[in-house]
């Protein structure tokens, strides 16, 4: 009688490379979010607090926060695509048969994903251009572009884990929103 550990919730269930890949995602997705959270909530009460106390703001607390929108953001939008939590106009999806919901999610997965990877190359140009402007942000005095970084890591992250979702969906019999969710209705859900 072999006993299994139970999984944590950033380990994949996919096979190989595409496991590794999925469960490095995961992770990074994690540190992103928390440390993103974290450090706006932090930055914001220290700024309260100086305001409040020492009648003084921190001088830089706009932009920082500006700047921590952006990563969460982004690193939201691969989160929201393992958990299967994008918005779906699933009204011709839904009667479709299973062998028909299983191609029509593999399609929908892999052109997102190309999207996704797409947007991530735009992105990269776009901060290339911001680069060579070399303007500075008035109050941190970084270069604008820093602020931006995490727009080409939250598209690729988005890409890749829309492409393991394709991959999940033509490996797998049943049919996956994302690598972790199976396609369906939860109890408080109504399918209208």
């Amino acid at each position: 009688m072999s006993e299994t550990s139970p999984r944590s919730s950033d380990e994949s269930t996919l096979p190989g490379v595409f496991g590794l890949v999925d469960t490095a995602i995961a992770r990074i997705e994690a540190v992103m979010l928390a440390a993103g959270v974290l450090l706006m909530a932090l930055n914001t009460i220290a700024n309260v607090v100086g305001r409040y106390l020492f009648r003084s703001s921190i001088y830089f607390t706009e932009e920082l926060n500006s700047v921590l929108i952006v990563l969460i953001t982004f690193a939201g939008i691969s989160y929201a695509a393992r958990h299967g939590r994008h918005i779906r106009m699933s009204a011709v999806f839904d009667t479709l048969p299973p062998r028909g919901r299983k191609a029509m999610m593999i399609l929908i997965s892999a052109v997102t994903a190309v999207f996704m990877f797409g947007l991530c190359w735009y992105s990269i140009g776009y901060i290339a251009t911001l680069a060579g402007q070399g303007r500075l942000m008035p109050a941190l005095q970084i270069p604008v572009w820093w602020a931006y970084v995490w727009v080409p890591v939250g598209f690729f992250m988005a890409g890749a884990q829309y492409a393991l979702t394709a991959v999940k969906n033509v490996i797998e019999d049943d049919v996956y929103l994302s690598t972790t969710v199976l396609e369906g209705y939860d109890v408080d859900e109504q399918e209208i």
